[in-house]
């Protein structure tokens, strides 16, 4: 008996061990939310951010999930990642539209329009929206917007590039895109074909990066999300913001969730090497 309950102990044990693996290797299979009347950022809403986790019971992760976004990347919670180096990212012009959700503005590309690689993983480029101000902090403070690139595997798994703006010169990126904003300020009822959008016209320049384990920031805040945050600020004009605000349609004067707490989850800074990713 004596050795059964050993056994039986070990196996309790190796179970704990993998556990937490599996868990973090689980696919993201949750899409964003596209209708707009289902939520919104009003605090005072009952389809505001306290109350999406009890809207439907497959957003319930709104409310009880440990490992929610945005959060404040504080940076006396950093950990160096040794192991994190330059972020090998494979970008290519696609065909692609554009869409008023209503919360936000998406641009999604059709075929896919290359890819990011996190280990061994390549997690293709499908689409990016923007989100003012912006959602994560840095030491507490909250820039003028943020953009998301958000890139999927094949079976679901969930990466988003996160890239900060403060008011300053335009973003020749949104600036290629002013027109099509201004042609679908007015309607969500449809997406809008843009032709084809070069990704690798988005300035990513970065010195370093955050990296952590996260959540998508609307419903369904789906978890296990790996998010890559750049920490060097880009430009962006007063007016380009503006053209978001007017044409999302929502009552409030922000699409950003409200920060989430960390839950003791690892936050690391990765990159330090210089690499301008732009062709």
């Amino acid at each position: 008996m004596a050795i059964k309950m050993e056994k039986l102990a070990s196996m309790v044990f190796i179970c704990c061990l993998f556990t937490p693996l599996v868990f973090l290797s689980t696919p993201v299979m949750s899409q964003e939310v596209e209708d707009e009347s289902e939520f919104n950022y009003d605090p005072k809403s009952k389809s505001g951010p306290s109350y999406w986790g009890d809207m439907h019971p497959e957003w319930s992760l709104c409310k009880k999930g440990s490992m929610q976004s945005p959060i404040d990347l504080l940076n006396e919670r950093v950990k160096i990642g040794s192991h994190l180096g330059t972020l090998h990212m494979n970008y290519m012009p696609s065909n692609a539209t554009i869409k008023n959700r209503g919360h936000d503005i998406k641009l999604e590309w059709v075929a896919g329009a290359g890819y990011l690689q996190i280990n061994e993983t390549k997690y293709v480029l499908k689409q990016c929206h923007w989100h003012s101000p912006s959602e994560h902090t840095i030491d507490g403070k909250r820039l003028d917007l943020e953009l998301h690139m958000v890139h999927e595997t094949s079976s679901g798994q969930t990466a988003v590039i996160g890239i900060l703006y403060k008011i300053g010169s335009p973003d020749s990126f949104l600036s290629s895109l002013t027109n099509h904003l201004k042609a679908i300020s007015d309607t969500t009822e449809a997406e809008r074909v843009v032709g084809v959008i070069d990704p690798r016209h988005i300035e990513i320049v970065y010195k370093q990066y955050y990296r952590y384990i996260g959540s998508l920031t609307i419903p369904p805040c789906t978890q296990n999300v790996a998010w890559t945050i750049i920490k060097e600020i880009q430009p962006v004009s007063k007016e380009q913001i503006r053209l978001f605000r007017v044409a999302v349609h929502d009552e409030s004067d922000t699409n950003a969730r409200p920060l989430q707490p960390l839950n003791n989850r690892l936050l690391q800074l990765g990159g330090f090497k210089y690499r301008r990713h732009k062709q």
